[in-house]
């Protein structure tokens, strides 16, 4: 049996065995500590996970997937769960810190990297490949122009590596752009030294708007009026730092 890759899963899958070995490979680091593979489709990515001894759950939506990993990989009895990764309770998978892992589907890649925050506290690292317009704009760092929302937030948590590219022709069925193979560890960081949901939205307003000074762009954010004459409000968006991005939070509370 065979599974159809579903256009409407934003289904691609890896039909090169070494490029899937050096994906799982990117845990290597992290043996012992269990691992949540999302959207495993026909297991080009979870075999190598199994052979490395990872402890290893997998989520997939497809249930036509979830027949043939449960035909094909009886390594994974009572450990495929058939949901959608972005409705899950990690915590109910594993109560203390894991990893995650992943062939991404392009159209939910960037709601994965949320649902990752949202378990920062648990997961020390998460890799795989994503579309690579969406792995540039998480590791892209200040200055650049794929820097914004979901690279402040993240590397707001995370330490960022942007591993290799992958070519279309390595797919059934080939899509239509590149793709990159990222890695992302949790760095020290335990709190940001502000209110973190008034952060989100001084990130989130600030690049809404990111031709825009920050001046312009937060004014309405600002409790005092008198902090816009701080240098930081000549800046735009994507000059900021993460730390940058703290002060200006806590100059606006």
């Amino acid at each position: 049996m065979k599974v159809k890759p579903k256009k409407s899963l934003g289904q691609h899958f890896l039909t090169d065995l070494s490029i899937a070995e050096r994906i799982a490979g990117t845990l290597d680091a992290y043996t012992g500590i269990p691992v949540v593979e999302v959207g495993p489709g026909m297991g080009v990515l979870t075999q190598f996970l199994i052979e490395k001894g990872h402890g290893l759950h997998v989520v997939e939506l497809d249930e036509e997937s979830v027949e043939y990993l449960h035909d094909n990989f009886p390594a994974l009895d009572g450990r495929i769960i058939a949901g959608d990764f972005l409705q899950l309770n990690l915590s109910d998978i594993y109560n203390g810190q894991f990893c995650v892992i992943g062939n991404y589907p392009y159209n939910i890649s960037s709601q994965i990297f949320f649902k990752v925050l949202d378990y920062r506290n648990q997961i020390v690292c998460c890799s795989g490949m994503l579309q690579k317009e969406v792995a540039e704009r998480i590791t892209s760092g200040p200055g650049s122009k794929a820097y914004g929302i979901l690279s402040v937030l993240l590397q707001a948590w995370y330490d960022m590596e942007y591993l290799f590219t992958v070519n279309e022709n390595v797919f059934n069925p080939p899509p239509k752009v590149k793709s990159g193979v990222i890695r992302l560890t949790r760095n020290k960081r335990t709190s940001l030294d502000c209110d973190e949901n008034f952060f989100k939205t001084v990130v989130k307003t600030s690049f809404g708007q990111r031709r825009k000074t920050l001046r312009n762009s937060v004014r309405s954010l600002a409790a005092n009026p008198s902090v816009l004459s701080d240098p930081i409000f000549n800046m735009r968006p994507e000059q900021l730092s993460v730390e940058e991005f703290v002060k200006l939070t806590n100059l606006l509370k």
